[in-house]
């Protein structure tokens, strides 16, 4: 089945509410929609007869701090069934929790601990959100895009100033 195909049926089919915005392209389709109805819209990829995605890729995360919604969650699935990947995209807030989809794709815990980690992004139901990738001490968000700009002050501070000291492990 070809990828336009599942494209335009998809757009036909699924509720305007959930997908406020598709985009195709010789690599794949891109869904745009909101947290609210991310859920759902994962559902209807992974059990309907002619999309059939089996596969979540990966999760990723991405942050545009002049945006309101300034974090992009991008959940990148693979239908092995039409060899078709498609990208969904949903914007959030520091506030706003995402619906976790460990219940339909079990690799989801890794990545959505990773952005939890990494953007600070938490995540509705998830079974086990703790830090994964940074120790259990460590305070902030590294891939924020403001988490650079003051570590680095404090950092150039502390050369300045020569400075240098050892915490002790938790």
């Amino acid at each position: 089945m070809e990828n336009q195909f599942i494209f335009q049926y998809s757009w036909d089919i699924l509720p305007k509410k959930w997908v406020h915005k598709m985009k195709r392209s010789e690599h794949g389709n891109r869904f745009y929609t909101n947290t609210d109805y991310l859920f759902p819209l994962l559902c209807f990829l992974k059990w309907h007869t002619y999309t059939r995605v089996q596969v979540l890729i990966d999760i990723c995360g991405v942050d545009y701090p002049s945006r309101n919604r300034r974090f992009e969650v991008v959940y990148n699935l693979l239908s092995t069934r039409y060899n078709s990947r498609i990208r969904v995209q949903t914007s959030a807030d520091e506030v706003t929790r995402i619906s976790s989809v460990v219940s339909l794709f079990p690799s989801a815990g890794w990545w959505e601990r990773e952005v939890w980690d990494m953007f600070g992004l938490s995540f509705i139901n998830h079974p086990d959100l703790r830090r994964i990738l940074t120790d259990y001490g460590f305070e902030g968000h590294p891939l924020r895009k403001t988490f650079l700009l003051v570590d680095m002050w404090k950092y150039a501070m502390m050369i300045q100033r020569n400075v240098w000291f050892l915490n002790p492990l938790r």
